[in-house]
């Protein structure tokens, strides 16, 4: 099935890009999330205005990445969040809240669909997450997240 990509996918491509996937994945993955549209004949004018879109938030080179990774890596992030007796969190950490933490730390502004978990963070203390600034360039970053 052909699909048009309205948010970046990793493995996949980017907004914008005109995929062929199996139906399964489309019908039951990337279209009822909104990461894609089918493609139609008239979905094509969709494209243009997805590829302008994306050229005003994607980082255009590699070295505008490389800086703003040595921005990042150099911010202490504390996220304060509510918590229970033993440590675990009331919910998780979802990368909008991240996206939040950094700028209010001093950072540079992180779209929230770069922010790459390993795993859902549960629990208080220091964790790793990535944030993808470039396909080639991904920031590595520490959190920490303590009690509210």
């Amino acid at each position: 099935m052909k699909i048009i990509l309205t948010h970046e996918v990793s493995g996949l491509g980017a907004a914008g890009d005109v995929v062929d996937v199996k139906d399964g994945y489309a019908r039951n993955y990337l279209v009822p999330r909104g990461f894609a549209i089918r493609w139609t004949k008239g979905g094509e004018k969709d494209v243009a205005q997805i590829r302008r879109a994306r050229k005003i938030h994607e980082i255009a080179t590699i070295e505008q990445a490389n800086e703003i990774k040595a921005r990042l890596e150099g911010v202490k992030v504390q996220l304060a969040v509510r918590s229970g007796d033993a440590g675990r969190l009331f919910g998780s950490v979802t990368p909008a809240d991240l996206a939040s933490a950094i700028k209010s730390a001093g950072g540079p502004e992180v779209d929230k669909r770069r922010i790459e978990l390993g795993s859902p963070i549960k629990t208080l203390g220091s964790h790793q997450v990535s944030v993808r600034l470039h396909p080639e360039v991904a920031a590595k970053l520490g959190i920490e997240v303590v009690a509210a």
